[in-house]
């Protein structure tokens, strides 16, 4: 199964509750660009800007789906890029949809996100409204995300994947 959504969303917590719920793996493919670079996201888009970021990202997405067959979570950017989209055709793809109250809650003001420099509110919200179309086209299940705790989510991840 695989999880999109925004930042703020809780792929990574869910993803990994669901994965332990279920007694298989966990991937993330956030962690797996970090792993292989060696350092932070953060650092990768300032030592070597968004676009060397989005092609490890296709490599690691590649990687995880050829490789992986538990619970694998996407970077929120992950499905702008048209090669993974077609790749994730055929896939269980659960959408985690979250509100731009909830997702700048949860990215929080301090944290250092390269794509939310500035105003952390407005950029949530842009990001939200620009790839929430994206998301539903992909995705087999949606699960609203709001005012739920990630145990909720991942309950409710559970009830529609079983209906």
């Amino acid at each position: 199964m695989v999880l999109v959504g925004t930042m703020g969303a809780g792929k990574t917590t869910v993803g990994g509750l669901l994965a332990e719920a279920w007694g298989v793996g966990f991937r993330d493919t956030d962690q797996d660009v970090e792993a292989m670079a060696g350092k932070s996201v953060q650092d990768i888009f300032v030592d070597e800007g968004e676009e060397e970021f989005r092609a490890r990202e296709r490599a690691a997405v590649v990687d995880a789906l050829a490789t992986h067959d538990g619970v694998l979570a996407l970077g929120g950017g992950a499905v702008l890029d048209s090669g993974t989209r077609a790749l994730l055709t055929g896939q269980r793809v659960v959408f985690l949809r979250v509100g731009i109250s909830d997702a700048a809650q949860r990215v929080g003001l301090g944290v250092a996100r390269p794509l939310l420099l500035g105003n952390v509110r407005g950029r949530v919200k842009q990001l939200i409204e620009e790839r929430t179309p994206v998301y539903e086209g992909l995705a087999t299940y949606v699960v609203d995300t709001d005012g739920l705790s990630p145990e909720q989510v991942a309950a409710a991840v559970e009830v529609v994947v079983s209906s």
